[in-house]
C-alpha cells in the first residue's frame, strides 16, 4: 500500500510521527512535506498529495493541519478526491464504507497521537465493500464534479 502524506506547519509534528507509525505497519509513505513548524499554506499541501491519488502514484492521502478542516476543504475541491476530516475511528470507517473516501485530514492541534494512530489503522484497514447503493451514490458525487 501507498499513501501520500502532507500537512502545514500545524501538522508538522503528527505527520512525522504518523510517517514512522506507517512505515512501521510496512505502508510505503511518500511524504510532501511541509518539512518544518515554519508559516505554509495548506491549499499547496493538499494539491500535492490530492495529485498523488488522483494520478494513481498512492492508493490513499492522509492531509494533517491544525483542525483538518483546511485540508479536507482545499482537498475536496481536487476532481476524484472524497476527503473525510474524521475526528473518530468510526467516521473513519464509515467514510470508507460508505463514500470510498480516498482521502483522510486529521486535526493536529485536537488529536492526540494514539487516536490519530488509530483513526488512520482504521480508515486504512477498512475496504469499500462496494455494492450499488453506495457506488451510485458515489458516481452521483463525481457527476457533481463533472466526472462523469
Amino acid at each position: 500500500m501507498k499513501v501520500a502524506l502532507g500537512c502545514d506547519h500545524a501538522g508538522f509534528e503528527l505527520k512525522d510521527k504518523l510517517k514512522q507509525h506507517l512505515a512501521d505497519a510496512g505502508v510505503t509513505v511518500n511524504d510532501k512535506g511541509t518539512n518544518s513548524t515554519a508559516s505554509v499554506d495548506y491549499p499547496d499541501y493538499a494539491q500535492l498529495v490530492s495529485n498523488e491519488v488522483v494520478n494513481k502514484k498512492a492508493d490513499y492521502g492522509i492531509l494533517v493541519c491544525g483542525s483538518g478542516i483546511g485540508m479536507s476543504i482545499a482537498a475536496n475541491k481536487i476532481h476524484g478526491i472524497r476527503a473525510v476530516n474524521a475526528h473518530s475511528e468510526v467516521e473513519a470507517q464509515l467514510s470508507r464504507e460508505h463514500n470510498d473516501a480516498n482521502v483522510l485530514a486529521l486535526g493536529g492541534r485536537l488529536l492526540d497521537d494514539k487516536t490519530a494512530f488509530n483513526i488512520v489503522d482504521r480508515w486504512l484497514g477498512t475496504p469499500f465493500p462496494g455494492g450499488e447503493r453506495h457506488k451510485n451514490r458515489i458516481g452521483k458525487i463525481e457527476a457533481l464534479e463533472g466526472i462523469k
